[in-house]
């Protein structure tokens, strides 16, 4: 991996067959619930996740991590709350710190957008990630036991969250115009 720092910035939509293949590549039952997508592909922006739901880690001009942050609902009373919907990086990045940068990303794009909470469900079995969300002052706020069935075995689902307190600190780079 490049010993250069990576660039943070919001995903633009020449992203979204780079994101899309990162997506494939870094697929498992470790984190995934849907088995794997099979071609033709679909496009990996969606009508609900577009590029300004997606911050992205750039390494030598190449787009090696994504995090997703939406709503969790469409509805008014649930606004204040952001949640973490997908965060990949590439295997040839993993180790430098990269994906606690695009968590601290996400908590601070929430923070800017006004949202007081951010949450997240986890596979209780990704021990890697939940270790990075604690370290992160995410908590477990709930579990649903056996919630899913993976490759043969039940695995839980965990509910984990945090309030988000003062203002944003970082600050994504705007896509080109």
């Amino acid at each position: 991996m490049s010993q250069q720092q990576p660039r943070i910035r919001f995903a633009v939509p020449d992203d979204d067959e780079a994101l899309g293949r990162l997506d494939r590549d870094t697929w498992s039952y470790l984190h995934a619930v849907k088995p794997p997508e099979r071609p033709p592909y679909p496009p990996f922006f969606t009508e609900r996740f577009g590029p300004r739901d997606h911050v992205v880690a750039e390494l030598d001009g190449r787009v090696v991590g994504y995090i997703r942050l939406g709503r969790p609902t469409a509805l008014a009373a649930n606004a204040h709350v952001r949640q973490i919907q997908g965060l990949a990086v590439a295997a040839e990045a993993r180790g430098h710190g990269l994906g606690r940068t695009l968590v601290r990303a996400a908590v601070e794009e929430a923070r800017r957008q006004g949202a007081r909470r951010i949450t997240l469900r986890v596979l209780g079995h990704n021990t890697p990630a939940r270790k990075l969300y604690e370290a992160e002052g995410f908590v477990v706020e709930g579990v649903l036991p056996g919630e899913f069935l993976l490759d043969g075995a039940y695995v839980d689902d965990v509910l984990m969250g945090q309030e988000l307190r003062g203002g944003a600190r970082w600050h994504a780079e705007a896509p080109d115009s």
